[in-house]
């Protein structure tokens, strides 16, 4: 059954909803199993460490990347029609919104993502944070702290559309792949110094895969759907605020958004019952909670002001090249670390700080 079938049986909010659950399952299952994290990769990186963390975070990168430049030059998926190329793009939001993402996930221990992936397993610590965020989230997309992110976000634009970062360096198309080739090259020899198991290998290529089967899915499903779609894939700012309002709101619509987070929570429910990792937790203390709450506060706020979480910018919008999304994600690195250091650093012993 192709995608114009799949619209004449269940019409086009349906299966844009469908493409997002199918999406969703192969992350959540991957990001489960390979324990994809951006912050144990930025905290394990500020300590000094090219570990298994960071060596997960690059195969995801680097496949992510490989995956849709290869589809891109096979004609699957144009990037720029995406989403976050053909609107203008905000240099001051990357920064500010990118810095306070990454204080927020250290201090929340887990990015957005991993925050959704860890809940589906029995995480209530992560359940309470998640809630936090994708209410602070949709309060900074229409709500009171809107006027606020639109201020913030204004201050630096990128003009009508956003800008590709091979153009801004005048590199050729090819280019991209090539990066995603020689990422991966990196990926592939920290994984192997760090001794990964091939299990984590297929499971942190399967995080960057997903990536790619957004992309496709949403841009072919745009190409002979009557009313627009946007063309999207993996991100958690703007899918958690939709999701949440999709089940307050009877008049809100399917879309690809709206699948998106119950397919995580399926596929990482699933793996994680399977492999017997599913097990209830809760906070430990007082002070641990109140730390996580401001976190996701931030991450909320900052993903909105960013224009997209660590995966919507770190993975997704790299892979298309967009070049707020790179700014990004760097502020989030320099965030996470810099707040790491303060927080957390400062309380280790210097053996363990190492």
């Amino acid at each position: 059954m192709d995608i114009v079938e799949i619209i004449e049986s269940i019409g086009e909010g349906p299966a844009a909803a469908l493409f997002g659950i199918v999406t969703g399952i192969i992350f959540g299952v991957a990001a489960q199993r390979s324990n994809f994290c951006l912050r144990a990769a930025t905290v394990e990186f500020a300590r000094g460490k090219l570990g298994q963390k960071v060596a997960i975070w690059f195969l995801t990168f680097s496949t992510a990347v490989v995956w849709v430049q290869g589809a891109q030059m096979l004609g699957l998926f144009r990037g720029i029609d995406s989403r976050v190329m053909s609107v203008p793009g905000s240099w001051s939001g990357a920064i500010i919104g990118g810095l306070m993402f990454g204080a927020g996930m250290v201090m929340a221990r887990g990015c957005s993502g991993r925050l959704l992936v860890l809940a589906s397993t029995g995480n209530l610590r992560s359940v309470v944070s998640g809630l936090i965020f994708a209410v602070t989230a949709q309060m900074s997309l229409k709500g009171i702290l809107a006027p606020y992110r639109d201020t913030l976000a204004s201050l630096w634009i990128t003009g009508s559309e956003n800008v590709s970062l091979l153009n801004l360096l005048h590199l050729p198309e090819w280019a991209g792949l090539a990066l995603g080739v020689a990422t991966a090259a990196l990926a592939l020899f920290l994984a192997v110094r760090n001794k990964l198991s091939a299990k984590v290998l297929v499971f942190a290529s399967g995080v960057g895969f997903a990536v790619a089967v957004g992309w496709v899915l949403t841009w072919q499903l745009a190409q002979v759907a009557f009313d627009p779609v946007p063309v999207s894939s993996v991100t958690f700012s703007g899918p958690s605020a939709n999701t949440l309002m999709f089940f307050l709101d009877r008049n809100a619509v399917l879309e690809f958004d709206v699948g998106l987070v119950p397919g995580v929570v399926i596929g990482a429910f699933l793996s994680s019952m399977l492999s017997r990792e599913f097990a209830w937790q809760a906070f430990d203390s007082v002070p641990i909670m109140r730390r996580s709450m401001i976190g996701a506060v931030l991450m909320g706020f900052g993903a909105m002001l960013a224009g997209g979480c660590a995966i919507g910018n770190g993975v997704t919008g790299g892979s298309v090249f967009a070049a707020t999304a790179w700014l990004a994600l760097f502020c989030m690195w320099v965030g996470a670390m810099t707040t790491d250091y303060l927080l957390d650093q400062r309380n280790l012993s210097p053996a363990a700080a190492c």
